[in-house]
This record gives C-alpha cells, structure tokens and sequence, in this order.
C-alpha cells in the first residue's frame, strides 16, 4: 500500500475587494426574480424598488455577505454605500454595524449616491452626515449621464471632500470619448488640489474602448493623477487591457461590485473567483498573466486601500491565506478555498 501524495501549501497574500455594494444584497434571503433592465436609469429604479421590499435589515444582509467573503480570505474590502435623500444615513449605519461584528475585516465605506445627488436635493447634505455616521470616503455617480451638469457635480463632491478631509472614489459608467472627457476632468481636479493618489474611478467603461482617439492621453493624464481605476469584470460589462494600462502606468484593482442584488444574480464576494473571471475576460494564458489577476485582486487593493500589511507582502508575513495549490497561476484557475485565513498571526475561524 502507498501513501498518497500531500498537496503542496502555498501561502499567498490576502484578498482585497476594490469595490463592493454590501447595502444591495439578496444574499441569505430567499430567492430574487430580478426584473429586464436595458438602461442605467431602469437598473436603479430595479434596485430602489428591491431595496424597499427587503424584509431583512441591512445589517444582517451585509454581515451575511461579510461574513462570506473574509471566509474566503477578503481581509479588506471598499465598500460603497447607498446616500440619499429618503434612505439618509440607514444604509451606511447599517454596514458600519456590521462591520463591527467582524473586526478582522477592514471595512472602507463610501457616502455613494446611487440615486443622483443634483437630481435628488438632500442627498447633499446626507452625504455629509454619512461621513459622521460610519461613511470614510465621499463617492459620486456619472456627472453626465446621471446628473447631467459634469462641474456642478465635481464641484459637489470635491467640496465635500475638501471641507471633511477624505478621499473620493466616483462611480462613472458613461462611455465613449464624453466618458473620457469626464475621467480627464477628474484628473485635472485631483490633480489641482493635490489629491494624487487619494481618488479612484469605478468602472471607468470607457477606457475599455480602445478604439477612442483620445484614449492614450486619457491614461496618460490619470498616471499623471495618480487615479486607482477599479473594474469589476461583470457580465457583459467591458473590461480594460492590462497590458495597455501598465505600459501608460494606471493602477487597477479588482472588485466584486454588486453581489446577487437587483442588478445581477451572480457573485458570491469571493475575490479569488473575481480573479479567475477577470483573468479569463482579459484573455490571461500566462502564468505572469495569471499572477498579475490575482495582484489586482490582492495587493493591488491593499495599496489602494492605504493598508501597508495587505500592499506588501512576504512569506514570514503573519497575514496570509494558505492554499492546497502549487502555485499562483494553478490557484487563479483551480480557485480551491482557503485551508487557513491569517491575520497578525491569529487564525479566522471557518465558522464564521
């Protein structure tokens, strides 16, 4: 009789989710049928709608979620919360305590107003509450295509972001070369009031289009501003070329966006699975490819973040997830789960 082989441990860094919508999500509740959806527009008037026939708090829907994605080894994560004037503070109050239950989670919220902020007086001002009720950063929603007035909702939310001291991480999904106009004016203000490093742009959709003329300026001008560009790799969503991106030097991470919510059944807050799909949709063969997916979904996020235990990394690191997998590139395409999830030396139970 032989003994069978011991799967080789690999220890990696751990997992980092750049973008996440916690306050959304169906997950531990019953089944959602989710309503057709061609527009922006009718995706959030689907996602208000769910949002007031949830039974269960937000609380307990995002410690669910939570709960899953540090079990999977997310040691931190960006999570964007919903601010306006008719939920106020609610929402964020709600992920802030469940956050709390969770200390070996870092947990970023930002004051987000899905709901358009010039098109929805009094979002305003709640966002700025947020930032005393649980919020960290000050977010924003498409100044074209939502709120229609690109400098007076730049000129909102940069405000706010000046008057309390925190960063901005700004929702954009517009495409097209007025898309890119939008990101070049992001860039210009952060870089004229010296918040280079300190602003991230989610989506981004139109720096996937690399048919636009004035595409490699774009990115020339958002190395120059230091901007994190966070992309999600969801359904049919476009997704940027690496390559192109390091060659201009632009900063992505990867997130999970919105996890089994109105805007999509899928997603589980697994980062190792966002990984693997943003692997796969970017065409990754190599296992430098393979690797550089699991960067943005790991350390990438941990810089972003501002987290110095999660942006380096080391093999004595008391911060580490352990794997059965032989290497980075065997783990981004097998996706096992976790053996152990560390952190400052201390073991997360699997039971969470």
């Amino acid at each position: 009789m032989t003994n069978a082989p011991v799967p080789h441990t690999l220890s990696t860094p751990a997992l980092v989710d750049g973008h996440i919508h916690p306050d959304k999500t169906a997950w531990g509740v019953p089944w959602v049928s989710r309503r057709p959806a061609h527009t922006l527009p009718e995706l959030i008037a689907n996602d208000r709608a769910l949002q007031a026939s949830y039974e269960t708090s937000v609380e307990d829907r995002a410690y669910a979620l939570l709960s899953n994605a540090l079990r999977h080894g997310t040691l931190a994560m960006r999570a964007h919360v919903d601010v306006s004037a008719h939920l106020g503070t609610a929402n964020v109050e709600g992920v802030r305590a469940a956050a709390e239950r969770l200390p070996e989670l870092t947990v970023q919220i930002v004051a987000f107003p899905q709901f358009g902020l010039l098109t929805n007086p009094g979002t305003l001002e709640a966002m700025e509450a947020s930032l005393t009720s649980g919020a960290d950063l000050v977010g924003g929603i498409d100044p074209g295509g939502i709120e229609g007035d690109l400098h007076r909702h730049l000129d909102a939310i940069f405000g706010l972001a000046d008057r309390a001291s925190r960063d901005l991480d700004i929702h954009l999904h517009d495409g097209g070369e007025d898309g890119l106009a939008q990101i070049r004016e992001i860039a210009r203000r952060t870089i004229a009031s010296g918040r280079q490093g300190r602003v991230t742009i989610g989506h981004a959709f139109a720096l996937c289009d690399a048919t636009l003329p004035s595409l490699g300026s774009t990115l020339d001008l958002l190395a120059e501003a230091g901007i994190w560009i966070a992309t999600c790799a969801l359904g049919a969503d476009p997704v940027p070329d690496p390559d192109l991106f390091e060659r201009h030097g632009v900063r992505l991470v990867a997130g999970s966006d919105g996890v089994r919510d109105a805007w999509s059944p899928f997603g589980n807050g697994n980062m190792l699975d966002r990984a693997h799909l943003l692997a796969y949709r970017t065409g990754a063969i190599t296992d430098a490819e393979l690797e550089r997916a699991f960067r943005f979904a790991s350390t990438a996020g941990g810089e972003m973040l501002g987290l110095p235990e999660l942006a380096t990394w080391s093999e004595q690191s008391g911060t580490r997830l352990e794997f059965a997998a032989s290497s980075i590139a065997e783990l981004v395409v097998e996706r096992p789960a976790p053996l152990r999830v560390v952190r400052d030396g201390r073991e997360i139970s699997p039971a969470l």
